[in-house]
């Protein structure tokens, strides 16, 4: 709360992501995707605040204790894959040794030989190659510290994965393989049980390579929710910022969104996506809500539907 005012990064966000489902969670640099990531795992400042409710099964992880996040949550019901994944390994620590204290703790393995084994278990489900175990984080490229990081997610077995920015740093080679091994460990087994993803990436070619649904975020909120199939092909997203978001890549127009991301502290009136909108009028002026799956007052129709009711009426 700079100067003593409260600003709200996140506000009425709401969606569900199901075993087996990977949402992803878009939208440009400073949004509120990371703090959400950080408020599911209770790892936000001291003098945050936080109202609402996630529920993982019957636990709401935004009222639960730091005891029970700390043993019950962390590595057990949440595997976290974070963003720049160098920089949350202890610089002095081999790979194996990360792993096999992860399995120790999350796991009850003991022994020296037993944990061994399965640090290498560990590494083998990211594809990190065994002869890079004894290195050292900054012995690592961007890619194997990605990997590093997934293997350490999946000791667990978590029914949840979150993946915060996951691709970032990595070239296309090594984005494709990073989200197809995260993919591979969503989707269910020969026993039918697979896990949640929930991955947060501003890297648009990433999310449509592995998603089922997609969710757009600016300005703290949640402007369209969408399967992907739909958000990516025919017909497209609804919502002027998520065109403009596809808009913007290589492979498409490459035209730029224009105009900045508001302030979080400092938000205009209404739709904050009003002043960089083509489609803008008085009406933005006043907040739209989440209705269906998009928040917009003048919404891209799609194909099934007409943008002037009194003309299909005629």
């Amino acid at each position: 709360m700079p100067g003593g005012r409260r600003i709200a990064a996140v506000t009425d966000v709401r969606f569900d992501v199901a075993a087996g489902e990977c949402l992803a969670l878009i939208g440009e640099s400073g949004c509120g995707k990371s703090v959400l990531a950080s408020a599911l795992l209770g790892l936000l400042p001291g003098n945050a605040q936080t109202a609402g409710t996630a529920l993982l099964g019957d636990l709401d992880l935004l009222t639960a204790d730091e005891r029970t996040l700390a043993r019950t949550v962390r590595g057990r019901r949440i595997g976290l894959v974070p963003q720049s994944p160098a920089a949350h390994l202890t610089p002095v620590r081999t790979v194996r040794s990360h792993l096999a204290e992860t399995v120790a703790a999350l796991t009850g393995t003991r022994g020296r030989a037993a944990l061994r084994s399965a640090a290498e278990d560990a590494a083998a489900r990211a594809a990190f190659p065994a002869g890079h175990l004894d290195r050292h984080p900054h012995e690592l490229s961007g890619g194997l510290a990605q990997r590093a990081a997934t293997a350490l997610a999946l000791v667990g077995d978590a029914p949840l994965l979150l993946a915060d920015e996951p691709t970032t740093g990595l070239d296309r080679d090594l984005v494709d393989r990073t989200v197809d091994e995260l993919r591979r460990h969503v989707d269910a087994d020969a026993d039918g049980e697979g896990r949640a993803l929930l991955m947060i990436t501003h890297d648009l070619a990433a999310a449509e390579r592995v998603a089922d649904r997609v969710a757009v975020m600016y300005a703290g909120r949640i402007v369209e929710l969408a399967d992907a199939d739909v958000f990516f092909g025919t017909p497209g997203p609804r919502h002027p910022y998520s065109r403009g978001l596809l808009q913007a890549l290589p492979d498409r127009a490459f035209t730029p969104v224009p105009g900045l991301p508001p302030e979080l502290g400092d938000l205009p009136a209404g739709c904050a996506f009003a002043p960089r909108c083509a489609r803008a009028t008085d009406t933005c002026g006043t907040l739209p809500e989440l209705s269906g799956t998009v928040a917009c007052h003048h919404p891209h129709p799609h194909p099934h539907t007409t943008a002037d009711p009194e003309a299909a009426r005629a």
